[in-house]
């Protein structure tokens, strides 16, 4: 058990979030990084990458994701490249988001007057396989470090 307490908030490139689970907790939970989001009336994410998929559930708010896919090609060796055109991916509280691999994304609150909050998962499975791939792409526009 975590209690709300030990959940901490941080103020990151993505903007603010709060830990609910990660490896530096005192948790059984070893495969899963777990965190909320909450995004200003009109605020939005940084726009980032990492090798592990992503899934999304809306707590409250309503808004949209950028998604740039990846596009890649592996003869010896990989070759990345991405989508220059974004999926526009329109949610609201209740839905799930599934983020592909290495795909470049930014999340945006659509509402002016209220503000969006999301859980994030991914898994932590990768990174201890070595591929712990994470590029900030552009910090969220509040983030001042």
């Amino acid at each position: 058990m975590v209690k709300s307490q030990e959940m901490l908030w941080e103020d990151s490139p993505q903007g603010r979030i709060k830990h609910l689970v990660n490896d530096t907790m005192d948790t059984k939970e070893y495969c899963l990084d777990i965190y909320q989001q909450d995004l200003e009336p009109s605020g939005q994410s940084g726009k980032h990458r990492h090798l592990s998929e992503e899934i999304l559930f809306v707590l409250e708010g309503k808004g949209y994701d950028l998604h740039w896919d990846v596009k890649f090609d592996c003869a010896d060796d990989y070759i990345w490249d991405w989508e220059t055109e974004p999926q526009k991916c329109e949610w609201e509280a209740g839905d799930f988001i599934y983020i592909p691999p290495y795909t470049n994304h930014q999340h945006f609150n659509a509402d002016s007057a209220n503000p969006a909050r999301f859980v994030s998962c991914t898994s932590r499975i990768v990174k201890a396989m070595g591929f712990d791939w994470f590029e900030q792409l552009e910090n969220a526009p509040e983030f001042k470090g």
